[in-house]
This record gives C-alpha cells, sequence and structure tokens, in this order.
C-alpha cells in the first residue's frame, strides 16, 4: 500500500561557536514510528491551521518564489509550520511583538507572531516509498539571531526530542542520522562556504527505483 505523502517543515539553526558552526540537533524516542533513536533537526507535519497563520515579517521574494516551485502549499504556511515545530520542540521562538486573535489551538502560548523574514529555503527532500511515513519536507536554514528568546533554555520543549544541544557539524556526523540529514548537513556547509548564499535548492525525490533531482531556482 503506497503511504500518504505529508507536507512537513524543518528548521536547522546555525551558531557560531569557537569550534566552529554549530546546529541544533535533538533525539527521536526509540518508540517513534517515524526514524526512531536517530538525531534530527526539529520540524514536522504542517498543520491545517498553519495556513491561516499571520507573519509579523514574511519570506523574501526569492525564498517564496522557490517554496511555489512543484507545489501548490502556500509559502508562508510551511514558514509558520517550521517557526511552530521549533517551538513546540525546542521551546525557541522566532517572533516579533504584534498580538493576533483567533489563533490556532497549536499556536497558543506562542508570544506575538512568527517572523519568517530570517529564514532561507535550503533543501527539499521527499521521504522514499515503503517507509512507515513519507514526508515531503522543506528545510529551512537561519542564523541563531533570528531567536528571540535564550538559545540555551529548552525548558519549555515539548518530549518530542530529547537530547536538545548545540552541536558542531563536524561532530554532528559521528551521531546517528538520518541519511537525508547527513545530506543535508553537506548543504549546510556548502552554504556556509558560500557566504550563506544559496544559488539553487537541491530538491530529491524518487520515482520508481530512481532517484530524481531537481534545483529550484
Amino acid at each position: 500500500m503506497t503511504q500518504p505523502i505529508r507536507d512537513a517543515a524543518t528548521i536547522i539553526l546555525l551558531r557560531d561557536t569557537g569550534q566552529g558552526p554549530s546546529v541544533l540537533m535533538g533525539q527521536r524516542g526509540a518508540k517513534a514510528a517515524f526514524m526512531p533513536n536517530k538525531f534530527v533537526f526539529p520540524g514536522g507535519a504542517v498543520d491545517a491551521g498553519d495556513a491561516s497563520v499571520p507573519l509579523a515579517r514574511p519570506l523574501d521574494d526569492v525564498n517564496h518564489h522557490r517554496l511555489t516551485q512543484h507545489s501548490d502549499l502556500s509559502p508562508d504556511a510551511l514558514a509558520a509550520a517550521a517557526i511552530r515545530e521549533l517551538w513546540e520542540e525546542t521551546g525557541l521562538m522566532i517572533n516579533a511583538p504584534a498580538t493576533w486573535e483567533n489563533s490556532p489551538k497549536d499556536w497558543h502560548g506562542f508570544v506575538g507572531m512568527p517572523d519568517a523574514s530570517g529564514l532561507a529555503f535550503l533543501f527539499r527532500a521527499v521521504t522514499p516509498p515503503a517507509r512507515p511515513r513519507r514526508f515531503d519536507a522543506r528545510f529551512f536554514v537561519a542564523d541563531i539571531s533570528v531567536v528571540t528568546n535564550d538559545p540555551d533554555d529548552f525548558s519549555a520543549a515539548s518530549d518530542e526530542l530529547s537530547n536538545l544541544s548545540w552541536l558542531p557539524i563536524e561532530t554532528a556526523r559521528d551521531y546517528d542520522l538520518p541519511f537525508v540529514t547527513q545530506i543535508v548537513l553537506a548543504e549546510v556547509e556548502r552554504f556556509i562556504a558560500r557566504d550563506r548564499r544559496i544559488e539553487q535548492v537541491p530538491f530529491f525525490s524518487q520515482k520508481g527505483d530512481e532517484n530524481c533531482v531537481l534545483h529550484l531556482g
């Protein structure tokens, strides 16, 4: 039976340290249905309510355009979902002072409005067939400066990810990572080497037994 593909969004937070660039990662639970025990970036499925979430500041035009390619989903919904998942899984917020009414239940407790202006669309991948769950995941990258609360305080995090840590990129490779996360880490390194510029966004998917790679420009 073919598994349905759910849209998903992930944020890779970058932080410069004495050990070089670090990324925020956590470990999925041993009983998780999808990628148990793996170390991953904060992220998850897009909820229906994310499409109605107002953004204090939107994505820039380039990122907005790239997210519309080969997709019918609102780029704003993807950005909102990424920010919500980061907040739920780590307690960290990317927001701006503002008020909004009738927020969806999943957003109760979020302070201000989500701010997407500091997010850059880096990578997209579809989970291969024959997996228990499949996602069309968009990976955003952002500098730690976009986080408005203490980046070392995970006391408000949910229990979905454990061992939340800022890992030097080289050290992160030694952890138990999903294959796609290894690819994304390499893309993060290219992003840093290019003075944090993104020329094209790789889009990995699979048609039949063959891998398909597109570049969203």
